[in-house]
C-alpha cells in the first residue's frame, strides 16, 4: 500500500475517534479506559496472528526495546493526554500535538543519529500556523488558573512520551521486526504497565454501565488502535517517525469536517486559511515541495 493511502487511512480514522472518545468520559476512570482499549487491541492482534500463523517470537533485545515503546506510546502518552483533556480544551490540545514533530525531529536525530530533514521541520512550521488559525476562535474559552497549567503540563509530557514511542518504534523497524508482530508485543507491555499502575493506585474498578460505552471502545480497539496503528507504523518504517508525525496536524481537519456534518461546527476565514497552511506545511515535509535549502543537517 501506498505511502498517501496509509497517511489517508490514519488521519481518517484519528479523525473521528475523537467521538468514541467522548463516550469514554466520565463513565470510568480514563486510565482504565486506556488499559482497556489497547488490552482489546493487543488481544485481537494475538488472534490475528493464531490464526495467520504469525511467530510471536522475537529476539529479547527487541523485546526490552518493545517494553520501552509500548511504556511510551501506549501507557504514558495516552494516560497522560486522557487525563489532561479533564482540564484543557481539545483546541489546544490540537495545537500543542503539534510541536510532537519537532520532538520527534530531535529525538531521532540523538537517539537513532538519523539527519535533521529540513523540509519536515519547514513544513511543521506552517502546519503548526495553519493549526492555531483553525482553532484561534476556541482559545478565547481558555481561562488562566492552576487546572489550565496542569492540563498543559500532563499535555505536553503525553508529547514527549509520545516522540520517545515513535522514535524507539523506528529502531525497532530498523531491524525488520513485522509491524503486526511489534504492535502486539508493544500494546501488551503498555497494557500491562497501565493496569500496574490501576493495581496499586486508588482507582475504582467498575464495569461501564452504558452500551454507548462499549461500542466506542470497540471503535477505539479495533479501528483507532488495531488499524490505524498498523498503517502508522508502515509509514514509520516507509518514511521515517519524523515525517510521519506528520499526521497529527491532518486528522484534526477531519474532526472539524465530522463535526461540521453532526454538530454544525462554523468554519471562519481564519479556518479555511489555517487548511491552506497545513496542507501547504503537508506538501514541503512529504517532498512534494522544494525548499531552497540543504534538505537535510547531518
Amino acid at each position: 500500500m501506498s505511502n498517501s493511502a496509509l497517511f489517508a487511512i490514519v488521519a481518517l480514522i484519528w479523525g473521528t475517534t475523537w467521538i468514541a472518545i467522548t463516550f469514554q468520559l466520565g463513565e470510568i476512570h480514563p486510565i482504565l479506559s486506556v488499559a482497556i482499549r489497547f488490552s482489546l487491541a493487543a488481544a485481537i492482534l494475538g488472534i490475528f496472528c493464531a490464526v495467520r500463523g504469525l511467530s510471536l517470537r522475537l529476539p529479547k533485545h527487541l523485546h526490552i526495546k518493545m517494553a520501552a515503546a509500548g511504556l511510551c506510546f501506549y501507557g504514558l502518552e495516552y494516560s497522560l493526554l486522557y487525563l489532561s483533556q479533564q482540564y484543557i480544551i481539545s483546541a489546544l490540545v490540537a495545537l500543542m500535538s503539534s510541536g510532537m514533530i519537532y520532538i520527534n525531529v530531535l529525538l531521532r536525530r540523538v537517539i537513532l543519529k538519523k539527519p535533521i530533514r529540513m523540509e519536515v521541520v519547514v513544513g511543521a512550521a506552517f502546519g503548526m500556523l495553519g493549526i492555531g488559525l483553525i482553532f484561534y476562535p476556541e482559545f478565547s474559552q481558555l481561562k488562566a488558573d492552576t487546572l489550565l497549567v496542569f492540563g498543559i503540563t500532563l499535555a505536553l509530557t503525553s508529547f514527549l512520551f509520545a516522540g520517545l514511542g515513535n522514535v524507539l518504534s523506528e529502531r525497532i523497524l530498523d531491524y525488520g521486526t513485522p509491524v503486526v508482530q511489534m504492535n502486539f508485543w508493544a500494546m501488551s507491555y503498555g497494557s500491562i504497565s497501565i493496569l500496574a499502575f490501576a493495581l496499586v493506585s486508588d482507582i475504582d474498578w467498575v464495569l461501564p454501565t452504558r452500551w454507548e460505552y462499549y461500542l466506542a471502545i470497540s471503535y477505539l480497539s479495533i479501528f483507532g488502535s488495531v488499524i490505524a496503528f498498523g498503517a502508522y507504523m508502515k509509514l514509520v518504517r516507509q518514511m521515517g517517525s519524523d515525517k510521519t508525525a506528520y499526521v497529527v496536524l491532518v486528522y484534526p481537519i477531519v474532526a472539524l469536517l465530522v463535526s461540521t456534518i453532526f454538530e454544525g461546527y462554523q468554519w471562519y476565514l481564519a479556518s479555511l486559511i489555517g487548511v491552506f497552511f497545513v496542507i501547504l506545511g503537508n506538501a514541503i515535509a512529504m517532498g512534494k515541495l522544494s525548499i531552497k535549502r540543504r534538505s537535510a543537517v547531518t
